[in-house]
């Protein structure tokens, strides 16, 4: 080992020091996973090198065969994973592997329980990368050089994986990274040969580079009653197939290793609910292997973070997170495209307005949707998992993807009052199924909790006439159904409308009695108008309502409540929006205040009757200390 120069000791950040002891004390039954995650380090290095190299070929310093190599050392009680790829610089080191820069981290800790069997789950999700080495190892040595630098440019890192690491620079006459675990006594399993040589054959069969081990040579060996076996030479040997995965037909491909594919360019240790791997011929040549995870990751909405698939061209490594090749609302898809038709310095620019990235973008999209039909229709138990970790993505479909809108619709899931509980399980089609003769619209309340949404006033009618209503309590349900209208030729009607009617499934009967209670109740609307001014819009009699005494609702191109709070909650300049009051004249409130003689007492009533109604819809009410005097006084008159 070359002299080191220049040590420096640093801290790490606080994130690594927790993610370091939950990984150590959480993966103790996925200790393997150590490898792969490195062997994949390794091989995404080499592929970083050869698309570098591209542009400047000096990069490979005379040796263009890219490779990484496992190699055992029982006396010193290591096993060291070596790549001859990009290499890393001083700074390299210290930001890659002296602190966490993934997005998500601060939720990614408050979702710890102290379970080690849930957090393993979770650290998962996470990603383990680098960080998995000291799940064997209770020292790690890294020494690197970043390919084109001098060879007194090397850096070694090493570090126990408690508090702290040390960095010093090293000569170093190849370029690239050797990641060096000095093994824990009770995990020298790993100094076995043939047993790593099986974990990389499990998990790297996969890697389009050769992952090698060393063979030993043999001497001459005598035979008898024929001729002597020649001595063989020992040397490095390929253990993996070396030939991409994507690249190989389908049918050579067990299930088994797509999963082990999807867990090494995931880097998630879980394993995918499905995936489709498609070879496309014709005017756009490409291949795609595209991955439906089963957890969703914890920077999935972060807008800064950056999210897409791999891109490879004629199965060089171009870039991570090419976004360009599905919409916002598929980020969760993981996996590749590798295109015969693009240039292979390709950069995210050219991408922007290229004719085969839309190309592909276009067949991607498609084969995800088809996908998710598929699991939907015969496999329910997994779709609701998809469902519960990515619905509230899917539902910026309609928003994106004008064209595909119906598709992306029917893989909708919503609790809805045809069952008690909260469970978002019913799709548009089984709600159409359901609809009863005569209605020709698909009902829906918003809110801000699902109680809020099943308890709400507006279902009154809905439950006495036995509709069904959507009851949807996601912050982004209000901004989809601003883009989504309509569903197999059926218009969707949110319930606090005004325009909301009902009257074409009531009987004559019903609706001469309708008639009359507005007769009736003529010169209480006049009075009630007069009493609160311009508070409201307008004041109407309802026949919406059963239990409650009045609802304030909305016109029908005016924003709905919801909608409101979403302005709000962003900062953004709110519309002016006044509510109509709408009361119900069979309530025995609404007639005792129709009685009142005193104008005064009758104009307090009504300011109850519409603060009421506003605190059932907005949950809150510009002045509360208002209402709770005004309500207090006449309590007391009551009483």
């Amino acid at each position: 080992m070359s002299e080191v120069a220049h040590k420096e000791t640093h801290g790490f950040q606080t994130e690594v020091k927790q993610l370091l002891q939950l990984m150590i004390h959480s993966l103790y039954s996925n200790k393997e996973i150590f490898l792969r995650e490195l062997i994949s380090n390794a091989s995404d290095a080499a592929d970083k090198l050869r698309f570098k190299a591209l542009e400047n070929s000096a990069l490979f310093e005379n040796d263009g065969e890219v490779r990484v190599r496992v190699s055992v050392d029982k006396e010193a009680n290591t096993i060291t994973i070596s790549d001859n790829g990009i290499g890393m610089t001083r700074d390299d080191v210290i930001e890659h592997l002296g602190t966490i820069a993934k997005s998500g981290t601060k939720e990614f800790f408050g979702n710890l329980t102290g379970d080690q069997a849930k957090d393993s789950q979770l650290i998962g999700q996470f990603g383990v990368g680098f960080y998995s080495s000291f799940i064997v190892a209770d020292n790690v040595t890294v020494r690197t050089r970043a390919a084109g630098l001098s060879t007194d440019r090397g850096v070694q890192w090493q570090s126990a994986g408690e508090g702290e690491f040390s960095i010093a620079d090293i000569e170093k006459a190849e370029r690239g990274t050797d990641v060096i675990l000095h093994l824990k006594e009770e995990e020298k399993e790993f100094l076995d040969e043939w047993k790593v040589r099986s974990i990389i054959t499990r998990y790297s069969d996969h890697i389009g580079i050769p992952v090698e081990m060393y063979k030993e040579g043999t001497p001459e060996q005598e035979v008898e009653d024929g001729d002597n076996i020649p001595a063989t030479e020992g040397g490095w040997e390929a253990i993996n197939k070396g030939t991409a995965l994507w690249t190989r037909d389908k049918s050579d491909i067990s299930d088994e290793e797509y999963k082990e594919f999807y867990k090494s360019v995931a880097h998630d240790f879980d394993e995918p609910l499905k995936w489709v791997h498609n070879k496309v011929e014709g005017k756009t040549e490409y291949t795609s292997l595209l991955y439906i995870p089963k957890r969703a990751p914890f920077d999935l909405w972060n807008r800064d973070v950056k999210h897409g698939i791999k891109l490879y061209v004629q199965r060089v490594f171009i870039m991570d997170e090419a976004e360009k090749f599905l919409p916002s609302y598929l980020r969760f898809v993981k996996g590749l495209v590798d295109s015969n038709d693009l240039p292979l310095n390709v950069s995210r620019e050219i991408l922007q307005d290229n004719k085969a990235t839309q190309a592909i973008r276009n067949g991607n999209v498609k084969r995800v949707l088809q996908t998710l039909t598929r699991m939907a229709d015969n496999s329910p138990e997994d779709y609701a998992i998809f469902w519960k970790e990515f619905g509230n993505v899917l539902k910026e479909g309609p928003a994106e993807d004008f064209s595909n809108k119906e598709k992306i619709a029917k893989l909708y899931r919503f609790a809805s009052t045809h069952a008690d509980t909260a469970e978002q399980n019913v799709s548009l089609d089984d709600y159409i199924g359901r609809m009863k003769e005569g209605q020709e619209k698909i009902y829906y309340i918003t809110a801000d909790t699902f109680s809020a949404a099943k308890n709400s006033p507006h279902l009154e009618v809905f439950r006495k006439k036995g509709i069904e209503v959507l009851l949807m309590s996601e912050r982004v349900d209000e901004w989809m159904m601003s883009h989504l209208t309509e569903y197999s030729e059926k218009q969707f009607q949110h319930v606090a409308k005004a325009n909301t009617d009902l009257s074409e499934m009531d009987d004559e009967e019903t609706k001469k009695a309708h008639e009359e209670a507005e007769k009736e109740f003529q010169s209480f609307v006049e009075r009630a108008k007069a009493a609160l001014g311009d508070k409201v819009k307008e004041v109407k009699v309802t026949h919406k309502l059963t239990d409650s005494p009045a609802v304030i609702t909305t016109d029908e191109h005016d924003m709905n409540t919801q909608m409101l709070k979403l302005l709000e909650a962003a900062g953004q300049p709110l519309p002016e929006t006044k509510y109509i009051f709408e009361v119900n004249p069979e309530h025995a409130l609404v007639k005792r205040v129709a009685d009142e003689s005193d104008e005064a007492a009758f104009k307090e009533w009504v300011e109850v009757l519409l603060d009421q109604a506003t605190l059932a819809e907005r949950g809150s009410l510009d002045n509360p200390a208002d209402f709770v005097t005004r309500l207090n006084k006449l309590l007391v008159k009551v009483s």
